[in-house]
């Protein structure tokens, strides 16, 4: 019995992934569910969709939402600093999202002046900036840790979910065109 019973049970779950239910209250006042569509004298029905029960996953978890829109990570790094090879590794490897800035080649001047705030004037790097929360200059493990967790981050990457994508420098500003200087007409 309890084998036949495990059969009907597994015959309508396969049979009920991805298929349509319908709900609706015939005259008595009994709630009926079916694959089929009710009879034609039945004026409310209600109809499901079943099987189709996948979490949206690829904006990240509401730590990380709530994290990243109260703390927003800005990382003033240079392509070719072994430290901040580092710091990006690490705060790739907790899925972390951030703007990945290079003070060597700011975009405008707002930005060069930010950096030159956040330094004292030097050109200490890498410098992660942890919203209004923290800014740390070098890089050391547990002081980004320690920053981060505070900040509400993750302290890993969901597992299965797409790793931060490696961001993508802002290119510099591009220079004003200025005119070729005039040449002289060739000789003959």
């Amino acid at each position: 019995m309890k084998a036949w019973t495990l059969l009907i049970l597994m015959g309508y779950a396969a049979f009920a992934t991805g298929a349509e239910m319908y709900r609706w209250v015939d005259e008595k006042g009994v709630v009926n569910y079916s694959r089929d569509p009710p009879p034609a004298h039945i004026r409310k029905v209600e109809q499901k969709k079943l099987g189709d029960n996948r979490v949206q996953t690829s904006e990240g978890s509401y730590s990380l939402q709530l994290a990243t829109k109260n703390f927003p990570i800005t990382f003033y790094a240079q392509p070719e600093c072994e430290p901040c090879k580092a710091a990006r590794a690490h705060l790739a490897k907790r899925g972390i999202p951030f703007v990945d800035m290079n003070p060597s080649r700011p975009a405008s001047a707002a930005e060069s002046a930010t950096f030159k705030k956040l330094t004292g004037g030097g050109m200490e790097l890498p410098l992660l900036v942890v919203g209004q929360l923290k800014t740390i200059k070098g890089y050391l493990a547990e002081e980004y840790d320690a920053a981060l967790d505070q900040a509400g981050y993750p302290s890993t990457a969901i597992p299965g979910a797409k790793p931060a994508e490696k961001p993508v420098e802002k290119p510099p500003a591009a220079a004003p065109a200025t005119p070729a200087p005039p040449t002289a007409p060739a000789s003959k």
